[in-house]
């Protein structure tokens, strides 16, 4: 998952072909990211415990995102290996949110996410801030995410 797509996390390469190499070759790579579905979350028991396991305030959505934050918080990494194989079906046993009552706890529980963790969910560490936090695609972000003090510079006497 990557921080800040949609607002708080979206999936990455969500609509690659099962077999394919991905962006730069990611999906064939162990790689470092902020966070991992639930849906293939492994950790062990202890550390599940001693972190608290899920957050009960989010009861359906971003749980996931929430406990690997923590994860991150207290030092450890989370990792997604190219070496299993799964195959993840988005709401598939919960269903959709699409009656209000389930638009309305999403946007609550997406709403705590940001109190809770800010700032912090704009700039994932483990992807390029050139690209979109619109689109699950890698495509390229119109304007990049990064900030850019030298554009101050390009605007001013100098820059004309």
């Amino acid at each position: 998952m990557i921080l800040g797509i949609g607002g708080v996390a979206g999936h990455s390469h969500r609509h690659f072909p099962e077999f394919s190499n991905g962006y730069f070759s990611r999906l064939q790579t162990t790689q470092k990211l902020s966070a991992v579905t639930g849906a293939c979350l492994v950790v062990r028991r202890e550390l599940y415990e001693r972190l608290g396991g899920f957050d009960q305030q989010l009861a359906v959505a971003l749980n996931d995102v929430d406990f690997c934050l923590r994860v991150r918080e207290h030092g450890y990494r989370n990792l997604r290996t190219p070496h299993t194989r799964m195959a993840h079906h988005e709401s598939q046993s919960r269903g959709i949110d699409d009656t209000p009552e389930k638009w309305a706890r999403f946007h609550q529980e997406r709403d705590f996410m940001l109190r809770r963790w800010g700032d912090r969910l704009k700039m994932d560490p483990y992807y390029n801030p050139h690209l979109s936090l619109e689109f699950e695609d890698f495509r390229l972000a119109s304007p990049p995410q990064l900030h850019q003090p030298w554009i101050k510079f390009l605007d001013g006497p100098r820059g004309q």
